[in-house]
Formats: C-alpha cells, structure tokens, sequence
C-alpha cells in the first residue's frame, strides 16, 4: 500500500520543532529514524497529516560523559552506538543489541530515541534501558523533564512522551567498578521480532556479593517488563549456582508472553528462563573482567 498524502516539515531547531508539533496537534507525528512509522504509514496503521523530521536539528545526536552520567542523544544511529568507544567502555551490552537488530541498512538510519517512543514491547532497547536503570529526557514547550525508565512505558505503543513533546536524550548512571551487561534474544530469523531477549547488568563486589541487578525482558509482556523477583533474587548474595536458577525461574514465572507463530505461552517462558541463566552469567564475566 502507499501512505496517505501528508504535509512534511523539517525544522530546524528543537523549538521550531515544539512549536510545529503544538500548531498541529494529534495530526502530526515525529519522523527521526522512521524504521516504525514509515512501514505503519504504509500499511495505513497510521495516517498523520503532518510529518516533522527532526533529523535536521543540530545537537541531538551526541555521545558523551558528564558527571558520572553517559548521555546520548535520541537521534543517535544504531550504528553509532555500535562503533562508539565510550559506550564499548562501560556498557559492552550496546555491541550485543544493536548487532541482533535488523541489517546495517536499517542500522545506519534507524535511533535510539525512535525505537524507545514507538512503546514497543518486542524493540530490544526498552529491555536494555529497564537493566541499565537509564532516564529518559523529554522536552516541550515548557522545557526539559527527565523521566526513570519504569515510569516511562504506559502500555501498548504508549509512552509518557505527550502532544507537543519530543525524546531528546537517553541518560545512563556510569556504572561501578565490577559491573557487566549483556543482551542476547532468540529469534527465527535474523531481523525478526525475539521470541524472547534478555538483558542483564550486574555489580559484584570484591567479596563476590552481588551488589546491584537490572533485568529486562524483550517481547514476553504487553509492555517492556523488569524482572523484579529476579534481581531480588541475585542482589545481597554470592552468585551461586543456585540463585542463578531461582533468578531464572521467576522470569518464566513472571513474564507474560502471548502464542503466536514464534511459539507457545510455555515455549517463550522456557525460553525466558534459559536466556536469564545465560545472560547472568556472560554480564558476571564482563563484570569479573572490569
């Protein structure tokens, strides 16, 4: 199908951009990546009157550290999370994800910002964002507001990003000496949706006690989903065998996965659970290695 007719804008400036998206209400839709909207367009899943690319506002693509908190801006490419130095140093995990995404083609164009605000539970980043205990920045017409990454996912393709905002900016706590992260998710064919992805951040202290635990599940929940009994189960404790497989064993539990052609409720939950074991222990070796 082709797309309906729609009126394209391209500001800018982020102000320019506000102020569009205010003129023209619910009619109008932020174009960044446009991975998502553009296929939904197509499809006639959505129909916006008005399209504004922001992709010409300086500023919204950096790579940095400030404070102790990595910043990265909501236009940054997949790519560019791929290759980034910073990024390599403190959170190997953004190598895991960003090579299981779809195809170079997709991931030199494709944001990180974009893939967070389209609110889809089966998008590998809200997973990797829930275990870093990332914050998301939000801005409109009356400025800035940071939001927690638990506070950000409402529901089906629904996030806390209202009329007249934008996604500028994903923030990361730099994390403690001793900590790993790693993201891996099962899919039938390279570029599908995961049947089910895991990430894991862990921080072990030198007494071999788990000191803090981010777990976040891909796909198997209406909404990007942290696994909570999970990392209870793992932090004030040594990683033992045996807490690794409780860990795994209230993801399965907890997660809440719907049958469809990637596989039965009790296929993903298997899945979930065995992907938790092996994500646990790789973010333990990054850690070990740190």
């Amino acid at each position: 199908m082709i797309a309906q007719s729609f009126q394209y804008e391209s500001p800018g400036t982020l102000a320019e951009a506000i102020a569009l998206l205010n003129q023209y209400g619910d009619e109008a839709k932020v174009l960044s990546g446009g991975h998502s909207l553009i296929p939904m367009m197509k499809l006639r899943f959505a129909s916006p009157g008005y399209l504004i690319d922001i992709n010409g506002i300086p500023g919204l693509s950096d790579i940095k550290e400030e404070n102790g908190v990595v910043r990265i801006g909501a236009l940054a490419r997949e790519a560019d999370l791929e290759h980034s130095a910073l990024l390599a140093q403190h959170f190997p995990i953004f190598k895991d994800v960003t090579k299981l995404i779809a195809d170079p083609q997709v991931r030199n164009m494709g944001t990180l910002g974009g893939n967070l605000a389209h609110g889809d539970a089966a998008n590998d980043h809200p997973a990797v964002m829930i275990a870093l205990g990332a914050s998301v920045v939000i801005t409109g017409a009356d400025g800035e507001r940071e939001v927690p990454i638990d506070e950000f996912f409402y529901g089906f393709y629904m996030t806390a990003i209202q009329q007249g905002e934008i996604l500028t900016e994903i923030r990361l706590p730099v994390p403690a000496a001793g900590t790993g992260n790693a993201y891996h998710k099962l899919e039938r064919k390279v570029g599908d949706y995961a049947t089910s992805g895991v990430a894991v951040q862990l921080t072990i202290g030198s007494d071999g006690i788990v000191t803090a635990a981010g777990i976040g599940l891909t796909n198997v929940n209406p909404v990007p989903l942290r696994a909570t009994r999970s990392e209870e189960a793992l932090v004030g404790k040594p990683l033992t065998e045996e807490n690794i497989l409780l860990a795994a064993q209230y993801a399965s539990e907890d997660c809440n996965p719907s049958a469809d052609l990637r596989g039965s409720e009790d296929y993903k939950r298997h899945v979930t659970g065995v992907l938790v074991k092996r994500m646990i222990k790789k973010a333990a070796e990054r850690a070990m290695a740190s």
